[in-house]
């Protein structure tokens, strides 16, 4: 057992009894228990299965790649349809809606799904990058702020300018610009706190 999955479990005490009970299925199964983005998830063979997560008013699974799961159930959602893809939801919001003998089967089904070689890979953002002007002011006028971003790969550059640009204001587009700077600058990319921690 990862101790990190515990403090994670211990951190969400209003849903720890039903995380726990949820943890509980994949112990005896050929998983590997870690945490990634932040929260537990497991892992066979190198690929991730499914994740635990709890959030204000539910608790849940995710089945990263849950669009070929049977689901006979009909008990998985896309969370952001649309958007998702391959990862689908289970969503719990009590204790007595966990049956962890279904689970299981959901989760053997996964594991086999795995083996089989079922993957939906994410599509590549073909679109050109798009530099915001005050960003782009930025770099022509910093040589090495402009090498460093230079460095980083595409979808990391896509990152940072989506983040100005999505911004409606102006001041949040300037405030995000100055948030940004020193993290291109250490080559710390904008979510890179949130992966494998």
């Amino acid at each position: 057992m990862n101790l990190k999955v515990t403090q994670y479990i211990e951190d969400k005490s209003n849903w720890a009894q039903e995380l726990n009970l949820l943890r509980s299925v994949f112990l005896d199964l050929p998983v590997e228990e870690t945490i990634k983005w932040g929260a537990p998830v497991y892992v066979y063979k190198g690929k991730n299965i499914v994740g635990l997560s709890a959030f204000k008013n539910y608790c849940g699974l995710w089945f990263f790649q849950g669009c070929f799961l049977t689901d006979k159930e009909e008990v998985l959602e896309n969370a952001q349809e649309g958007k998702t893809q391959a990862m689908r939801q289970w969503r719990f919001n009590q204790l007595d809606e966990i049956n962890i003998v279904l689970i299981k089967q959901y989760v053997l089904e996964a594991i086999k799904n795995s083996e089989e070689g079922k993957e939906l890979k994410p599509k590549k953002n073909t679109k050109p990058l798009v530099v915001p002007e005050n960003l782009q002011l930025e770099l022509d006028k910093n040589d090495r702020l402009n090498e460093t971003f230079s460095e980083f790969t595409l979808s990391k550059q896509r990152e940072f300018t989506d983040y100005i640009s999505e911004a409606k204001r102006e001041t949040t587009k300037e405030k995000r610009l100055e948030k940004i700077i020193p993290m291109i600058l250490n080559g710390i990319g904008l979510y890179d706190k949130y992966k494998n921690c």
